[in-house]
């Protein structure tokens, strides 16, 4: 689709509306695939006694993440796509 873009004379806010994709999503992938952001990294995490597979207790977080700087942020089950990738657009911006 970036690509695409480069090829016509649209703005890039008519193009992803025409498309249905949100500008958000196509500066993000631009810049990635251009190689100017981050690599992303996830890695499993599992609490003691709970094997990856189990459902989390009610109020228990399903999703932690330990930042380099040694905080950990949990995530609730039930948090929508938006947030976390305003979560994620946050974190990325404040390296």
């Amino acid at each position: 689709m970036i690509a695409e873009h480069d090829r016509t004379q649209q703005s890039v806010r008519a193009f992803c509306e025409q498309r249905k994709v949100s500008e958000h999503s196509f500066y993000m992938w631009r810049r990635r695939l251009a190689g100017d952001a981050p690599p992303v990294r996830f890695a499993l995490v599992e609490t003691p006694g709970q094997s990856a597979g189990s459902v989390a207790a009610a109020g228990e977080p399903r999703i932690e993440v330990l930042l380099a700087s040694g905080e950990r942020l949990r995530i609730a089950p039930g948090v929508d796509a938006a947030t976390l990738r305003t979560l994620l657009s946050v974190l990325r911006e404040s390296r």
